[in-house]
């Protein structure tokens, strides 16, 4: 873990070098330490720093002292992003070196809004983020929009190895051009399908609507208890596709999916129905778990809103939000596998003891 630490003095200072008194590496260390340890904007990221410097000072140099909030958030505005990626890579690498066990990953492709970065006319920052089953943000890409989420999957695609993973989108992603870069790069496919493709959503919807056909199709069935509620949640899945007119039109279109998810809570039903494509063979299970995997971004999502408080952060810098967005996922992603001694604890209370006893719960995760 401290080579990891030490790998951030290459990051690129950009800054001029006779007006520098606080070190980049310094100030990344710092950030991530602090989004550990339950502090989510800038003023509590240097409250931090101040009370526990003499802990920060086992590990960075901190030539002239602790910088000010000002200068936390002026310099993370400099960081290149592309540096955080790489940064956030080694982490998922070393927290996560024995996950790759599963013959197929599901990797959930998503975008979310940074809502506390919009001023004014000017757009808050959206993030496509890729996060696995297990729950690790793997990379993102910042876009202007959330319909721009169509030219920055593919980019995103490239910076991870998908080969032999099964990647998910939601009805966005939805795409020809996605669909064939996954299979180029020897990936799987589930994509939701609705409006935005109305022909095959609508040709899709009629097929399963027949119940003789229905009854042909490979099955799988859960039920689950929440609380007050049951959820049943039904798939359908075929490889009858030859039928549809635009198979072609996508890369090894090989099976349709149809979900029902039926919940019953305080007498009252509710039913959701979903309809998807998929270049997987069919196996009802497996495509379960691929679309039910898909909620894992969802989460993932939550926890950046509920737990690190994204949204309520008031970043105007497209930059300083982009990165701290970046810093906050790879907090997060350790977060998951820290051992706080309380069985079943959550990501908040996870945070909520590191910021108790930082000494001990950080260095757990410098001595790994």
């Amino acid at each position: 873990m401290n080579n990891i630490l030490q790998w951030l003095g290459y990051v690129i200072d950009i800054r001029q070098e006779h007006k520098i008194k606080h070190l980049m590496k310094d100030i990344i260390a710092i950030t991530f330490f602090a989004k550990l340890a339950n502090a989510d904007d800038w003023d509590e990221i240097h409250y931090f720093a101040v009370v526990k410097e003499s802990f920060l000072r086992k590990y960075l140099e901190l030539p002239n002292g602790i910088p000010s909030y000002d200068t936390i958030r002026r310099v993370m505005a400099m960081v290149s992003p592309e540096f955080l990626g790489k940064f956030q890579i080694r982490w998922n690498e070393m927290l996560n070196g024995n996950q790759g066990q599963k013959l197929k990953k599901i990797l959930a492709l998503d975008g979310k809004t940074q809502r506390g970065n919009k001023r004014g006319g000017q757009e808050p920052n959206h993030i496509v983020s890729c996060v696995d089953d297990d729950g690790f943000c793997l990379s993102q890409k910042l876009v202007n929009g959330k319909t721009n989420e169509i030219k920055a999957i593919p980019e995103l695609l490239d910076d991870i190895n998908i080969k032999g993973h099964i990647v998910t989108t939601d009805a966005m992603g939805c795409q020809k051009d996605i669909a064939a870069k996954i299979i180029k790069k020897k990936a799987d496919y589930v994509f939701a399908l609705k409006g935005n493709q109305p022909n095959l959503h609508s040709d899709i919807q009629l097929y399963f609507s027949d119940a003789e056909l229905l009854g042909k199709c490979a099955y799988f069935k859960t039920v689950e208890k929440a609380r007050s509620s049951i959820e049943t949640r039904e798939y359908w899945q075929t490889d009858d596709v030859s039928w549809l007119a635009w198979r072609k039109d996508w890369a090894k279109l090989t099976s349709i999916a149809m979900t029902k998810n039926t919940i019953v809570k305080n007498d009252k039903t509710t039913i959701e129905t979903r309809y998807f494509i998929s270049s997987l063979g069919v196996d009802a299970r497996e495509s379960a778990r691929a679309i039910r995997g898909h909620w894992m971004v969802e989460s993932y999502h939550h926890h950046l809103d509920v737990t690190f408080k994204e949204d309520a952060n008031q970043t105007i810098d497209k930059d300083s939000a982009f990165n701290l967005n970046i810093i906050s996922k790879i907090a997060l992603n350790a977060l998951k596998l820290l051992d706080v001694g309380i069985k079943r604890a959550s990501i908040k209370g996870k945070r909520f003891m590191t910021s108790l006893n930082p000494e001990k719960y950080i260095e757990m995760l410098l001595d790994v």
